[in-house]
């Protein structure tokens, strides 16, 4: 990619390194920096449900079918991690260039074609939720057990068909810290106590703690995303972004000026 952006692939838009290329480090870095930290307590999350369910008695049964579980999971989350990135992009574009029933449609359209792929994918593991993990074992204790969970994949796989889209909106929307402190109140104050309360209080293992985490965590995080983004002034929202875009533009003009002269 470096190759292509610096040998001759962009060139309308790039003609070398120069000190503009630090204009503007700082703002980058916040948000890159919460968006980071924004991602990291979304992942963290499921792998935090893998380390509870080790502390389980018999945990290694558990422990295998969450893994297909987790796995199958991972598979399909590429699906919306795609939207996610497209979603994220679009919207900033359509932001920054004033276009605000753009950039609402564009997350309209993301987000009903992700779900839709959700559903499908759902009914899929509904339907042959018998025969899941024959791809990875045929010991018959972790078939029945992957079994047992297969509705809890199915809703697990339907809110993060959302979950990553409306993620996407708002790393385009500039959201990125909002939505940070939304995923440690959600996940980590709420799903995360529901998990240990549901598998250890109530002892119903694995299936407990998963349950508590997603309706909990994840099913409230989506919930508060969908109600953000549905109230969202997108005219404002652009305004703003045009408003920073033009201010940017011109303190590099300014700059460009100070050099020449």
């Amino acid at each position: 990619m470096y190759a292509y952006t610096a040998f001759g692939g962009c060139p309308l838009t790039w003609n070398g390194f120069s000190v503009e290329a630090f204009s503007g480090l700082w703002e980058f870095l916040k948000l890159s920096s919460a968006s980071g930290v924004m991602l990291c307590l979304e992942n963290w999350y499921y792998r935090i449900l893998v380390l509870m369910t080790g502390q389980l008695e018999n945990a290694t049964i558990a422990i295998d079918a969450l893994s297909v579980c987790m796995t199958i999971n991972g598979w399909e989350m590429m699906i919306p991690l795609a939207f996610f990135a497209g979603t994220g992009v679009r919207v900033a574009n359509e932001l920054g260039a004033g276009n605000g029933k753009a950039a609402k449609f564009a997350t309209q359209v993301s987000v009903a074609q992700s779900t839709v792929i959700g559903l499908f994918f759902c009914v899929l593991i509904m339907m042959f939720h018998d025969y899941l993990a024959y791809i990875f074992t045929t010991s018959s204790s972790v078939l029945q057990a992957v079994e047992s969970m297969s509705v809890l994949l199915a809703v697990t796989i339907l809110l993060n068909s959302v979950q990553p889209v409306l993620s996407g909106v708002a790393v385009g929307s500039g959201w990125q810290a909002y939505v940070a402190y939304i995923n440690i109140g959600t996940y980590y104050l709420i799903g995360l106590p529901l998990g240990i309360i549901m598998g250890w209080v109530f002892n119903t293992g694995v299936t407990g703690i998963w349950g508590g985490m997603i309706f909990g965590g994840t099913a409230i995080q989506t919930l508060v995303l969908i109600i953000i983004t549905a109230r969202c002034d997108w005219e404002k929202e652009a305004e703003k972004a045009l408003f920073s875009v033009n201010k940017w533009s011109k303190s590099n003009s300014n700059g460009r000026l100070e050099s020449s002269n």
